[in-house]
């Protein structure tokens, strides 16, 4: 990677590579790599929170009891339950969300960045926390359908194996039934805990990433360089996963839930409901279940993300983001 002595967060000249679509596009490429990788993770994370969820209704819905596992075992048994490839179920619309969330989430918060600093270095911790907040709570927004197709797919195996209908045969076929089911707006069925979970992850991410880059690059007098990178985006996933389990959890519980012919939710009214009804049956603590795959997740999709966006942008002359 191209080294430099700079230890300001941006480039003193303008280059191509700093233009609005360049950096949107490096972005969605950087966030692809990571995803890919990454995706049997999130699998084993939704799987994993759904089994609370699903244990708590088992008696209401005449099913057998979920058996609960942890995150290694959840992984082992959809190898040999589903197959190994189905690790990866659901990673087709997981790419198109980041076509979305990953472009907007990045120029939003560079935009944002830009007009908050108003021309001088230093960045602080507040405006920071602005800026992560607004570009991930809009940039999920606008990738909240592709979210809850993702989901959809996800959850398909684990309903054959317990003898339910399948709901949906692909992402195509899943966006169908959720519009015809809820219209448009069925979408956005869990959008609110989703823009809410995206906008604490986000905090925890950007900001993270950003305040800590500066801080080492600052104290240490490194430059814009691998190590700097790994630092950072090593305390972005985990600050990223604590602040953002509780809310993940809301959010999948919600987007899975099946609906009516209205696309009304059958077991939680919103996200305040979902909320409510998971701490007085599971506890607190179930908001946090799942919380060692979303960040061993998080750890490895940040530093692959921070990674391959840095060390795009050096390739293509730019200077550190």
């Amino acid at each position: 990677m191209q080294q430099t002595t700079r230890t300001e967060m941006r480039p003193v000249k303008y280059h191509y590579a700093d233009s609005f679509w360049c950096t949107y596009l490096i972005s969605v490429f950087a966030a692809s790599i990571a995803e890919t990788v990454t995706y049997p993770l999130d699998l084993t994370k939704t799987r994993l929170q759904i089994q609370g969820e699903a244990a708590a209704t088992a008696a209401a819905g005449g099913l057998k009891k979920t058996k609960y596992r942890g995150m290694f075992a959840t992984a082992r048994g959809i190898i040999r339950e589903e197959g190994a490839l189905k690790l990866w179920q659901g990673v087709t619309p997981a790419l198109y969300r980041h076509v979305v969330y990953s472009g907007v989430r990045i120029v939003t918060y560079d935009g944002l960045r830009r007009k908050l600093r108003n021309g001088n270095n230093d960045f602080a911790l507040w405006k920071s926390a602005v800026a992560g907040v607004g570009a991930g709570g809009l940039a999920q927004w606008l990738a909240s359908p592709a979210d809850l197709v993702k989901v959809h797919i996800q959850m398909e195996g684990r309903r054959r194996l317990m003898g339910l209908e399948p709901r949906v045969h692909g992402a195509a076929h899943a966006f169908r039934e959720i519009v015809a089911r809820g219209g448009i707006a069925g979408l956005w069925k869990g959008s609110i805990p989703n823009v809410q979970r995206a906008a604490l992850v986000n905090l925890g991410d950007l900001t993270t990433y950003d305040t800590v880059k500066h801080i080492v690059m600052k104290r240490t007098g490194l430059p814009d360089c691998h190590m700097v990178h790994v630092i950072s985006s090593i305390c972005a996933g985990l600050v990223a996963a604590t602040m953002g389990t509780p809310a993940d959890v809301v959010k999948t519980r919600v987007m899975n839930q099946p609906t009516d012919l209205h696309g009304n939710g059958l077991l939680y009214k919103g996200a305040i409901d979902c909320l409510q009804q998971t701490i007085g049956k599971e506890g607190f603590f179930a908001l946090y279940k799942g919380f060692l795959p979303v960040w061993i997740r998080m750890a490895p999709w940040s530093l692959t993300f921070w990674l391959s966006f840095e060390q795009i942008r050096s390739s293509l002359g730019a200077g550190g983001y």
